[in-house]
């Protein structure tokens, strides 16, 4: 891996800026603070915009040649998905996954950063800020919850148990086995790069079937 952030040292920075702009608004929103993006439900807050500036500052420093993918960027500037395609480095960062669900004041969301170089992602991170729970994956490496190695168990005879939270829930749920299924129509790099090699280091797979995106455990 070329020189750069440590794992770890993008862990603690992603912990960092959800201590600092994220998790002091959970549960304390004022309206003026929630708005829709392009459609009813499709909600940003204050908290995804100010998360990615900083994220995104904090590896623009970092690795000044990498492309920065952010969600909120994009929906300013859809012409980055195309600059993503081709890029030789870049990262993509998606500020609070799950969103929804911390309007509502769910714990039930995440910060989610992957690294992509030459088109193939080598590391990914999910931090859960009210789960206090972080995931790191690395190509080739596997996948961790803290220093614990996340491997999926063995197949089981049982009807599959459904998952549909939000990526940053769902593919550490089917990477410890506690899901074994999700499915999904929509399909933006933030939302599934980091979760898919988190899961399919673990032991899972993440396939595309149609319009379909289905993650699981086999």
């Amino acid at each position: 891996m070329p020189a750069g952030l440590s794992i770890d040292a993008v862990l603690a920075l992603m912990q960092e800026v959800a201590a600092e702009v994220i998790t002091p608004r959970f549960g304390r929103l004022d309206e003026g603070e929630v708005a829709s993006k392009r459609r009813p439900g499709d909600l940003v807050t204050v908290a995804d915009r100010e998360a990615e500036v900083l994220l995104t500052r904090a590896l623009g420093a970092a690795y000044p040649g990498a492309l920065v993918l952010g969600e909120e960027a994009v929906a300013a500037d859809p012409s980055l998905l195309v600059r993503f395609g081709s890029a030789e480095h870049a990262f993509t960062v998606d500020p609070v996954d799950g969103t929804r669900h911390f309007v509502a004041g769910s714990p039930d969301h995440a910060v989610m950063l992957a690294e992509v170089r030459s088109g193939e992602v080598v590391r990914s991170w999910v931090w859960q800020p009210q789960h206090r729970c972080a995931y790191v994956a690395e190509r080739g490496a596997g996948a961790f919850c803290g220093e614990r190695r996340v491997r999926r168990p063995g197949k089981a005879r049982r009807m599959p148990r459904l998952t549909g939270t939000c990526c940053g829930v769902d593919y550490p749920r089917l990477a410890e086995g506690t899901a074994d299924l999700a499915v999904y129509l929509k399909q933006k790099p933030w939302d599934h790069l980091p979760g898919r090699l988190l899961l399919t280091e673990a032991g899972g797979s993440v396939r595309r079937r149609g319009p379909l995106l289905v993650a699981s455990g086999s």
